[in-house]
């Protein structure tokens, strides 16, 4: 693909899903079957990582330490208090003998120095993955004269299950004639997009006066403590005739929705639509989006995962499927992905599949279907949810958006499944809980919520979400799904009052 073919007049973001042994190298099978070969491996080890963890509370130790030896230090990255783990410069080099570029890390901040064998391999195959995601079109790129700069995301998936962000900036680097551009990357514990992307925004502006002005404000940024939802964290800068400015990085206090644009989904799809996708997604089945428009791809496929708190997207899910990776659609496990339409052809299994056009000059919204989607979800929550998504129409800010939206899938949960916490039965103190699955779901009155809780329960996302419930100590943890639960019950009581 032509690096002119991939620009685009805004800022696009977009993410990425793999395994660190997802890479492919040289004495890896070539072509497209080794790459499934690697995927299918990817997964196994994946599933695998997520049950031992659900049965091992220890946690993983991220890949490398920290600089230096300072304990507190490490205590802090560690803890996830620090904003990122490091920053790497990607650049396109021209490879020898060939007139085809290859993406080479220029430059690393921190150094990471005094790690031991095992680390440094894994650092190896981390930096490899990222100069990979930094330029995912491949190797067929052209110098450029004008560029639009892309702030764009990754996450690197280890075989444990647990999970790092890589953040990007593409931006046309200092200079004159036609020339490649040039990414910038940060790797990070912290999902929190919208306030990297500020970031950038403050190391695009360095970039442009001189490379060195970057380093010492990504160096007090390393520094600074990662601010609570909510809160707001100030970060002194000098900048060469502006003097030293003091930029404020505040951070959403709905931070789960950090990452979500649900507009984007909604100028896509129909609300009736919306919840056909998401009735696939809850019982975790493979699903599919075709668009032309990468930002629109990864929107979309962000959106929809966010419609399944409090429960987390378990399985794949790769917004933007590299030409080289097109036989992942062909994996059995369930899977969400994002595909360019020109790798339409190239979809070739539809059996078990849902795939989604969101394209504007679309003929059809669903190319392939199971065709049941439509009676996976209760009739009453269904009408409820579409009553709730057009209160929609009355939110002035995104912000608005999204909360009205989060809410309404959030209140389809609390009804479904919201009694979880009565079902989760506790011995002695310090005892893991046991979850009593057959009570729980023979509990609820409605024949079409209990068909469908039934159904609910034997996915990965609610086992996970379940078995931390069973180690936590105290009951269930405070937060927007819990409080929800209480009010919904709360008002059960006052209704119940009334009719008595």
């Amino acid at each position: 693909m032509s690096l002119r073919n991939t620009q685009s007049n805004q800022k696009t973001e977009f993410q990425w899903n793999i395994t660190l042994k997802d890479i492919p190298s040289g004495e890896d099978e070539g072509g497209r079957q080794g790459a499934l070969k690697r995927f299918s491996a990817m997964w196994s080890s994946f599933r695998k990582g997520k049950r031992d963890r659900g049965k091992d509370p220890e946690t993983t130790e991220e890949l490398g330490p920290v600089v230096g030896d300072d304990t507190s230090r490490q205590h802090r990255y560690l803890s996830g208090q620090y904003f990122f783990e490091y920053l790497v410069v990607v650049s396109l080099k021209k490879a020898k003998g060939s007139s085809s570029y290859e993406p080479q890390i220029t430059y690393q901040f921190p150094k990471r120095d005094g790690m031991a064998k095992f680390q440094k391999e894994e650092e190896e195959k981390t930096l490899k993955a990222i100069t990979l995601f930094c330029f995912p079109e491949g190797i067929n790129w052209a110098p450029l004269t004008e560029y639009h700069s892309e702030t764009f995301s990754f996450v690197l998936t280890e075989i444990d299950g647990s999970r790092r962000n890589g953040y990007c900036r593409r931006l046309l680097p200092g200079g004159k004639g036609a020339r490649p551009p040039e990414a910038y990357c940060i790797i990070s514990s912290l999902a929190c997009f919208g306030l990297f992307s500020k970031i950038f925004d403050e190391v695009e502006k360095r970039r442009q006066i001189s490379m060195a002005m970057i380093y010492p404000f990504m160096q007090k940024l390393r520094e600074a403590s990662f601010p609570a939802p909510g809160h707001t964290v100030e970060i002194k800068s000098f900048i060469p005739e502006s003097g030293t400015e003091i930029i404020r990085l505040t951070r959403p206090l709905d931070s789960w929705l950090e990452h979500v644009n649900f507009g984007k989904l909604f100028d896509c799809l129909t609300d009736e639509e919306v919840l056909l996708v998401f009735a696939a997604a809850v019982l975790e089945r493979r699903i599919i989006f075709i668009a032309d428009e990468l930002g629109t791809l990864s929107q979309v496929i962000h959106a929809v995962a966010a419609l399944l708190y409090p429960f987390t997207w378990q399985h794949t899910f790769i917004s933007i499927v590299p030409e080289i990776l097109i036989d992942v659609v062909m994996a059995p496990t369930p899977y969400l992905l994002g595909v360019q339409k020109r790798l339409l052809d190239q979809v070739t299994d539809p059996c078990d599949l849902l795939v989604v056009d969101l394209s504007e000059e679309k003929k059809e919204t669903f190319i392939f279907s199971i065709g049941d989607e439509g009676s996976i979800l209760p009739p009453k929550l269904q009408t409820e949810i579409l009553e709730e998504l057009s209160n929609r129409q009355q939110a002035s800010t995104a912000e608005e958006l999204n909360r009205v939206v989060s809410e309404a899938f959030l209140h389809f949960f609390v009804k479904t499944v919201g009694h979880y916490a009565s079902y989760v039965k506790r011995g002695r103190t310090g005892q893991q809980g046991v979850f009593e699955k057959r009570s729980f779901y023979k509990a609820i009155d409605s024949k079409t919520t209990r068909h469908f809780v039934k159904k609910f329960i034997q996915t990965q996302m609610f086992d996970l979400f379940i078995q931390e419930v069973e180690q936590q100590q105290t009951g269930p943890q405070q937060g927007i799904f819990h409080t929800k639960i209480l009010e919904y019950q709360e008002k059960k009581k006052r209704e119940k009052t009334k009719k008595h």
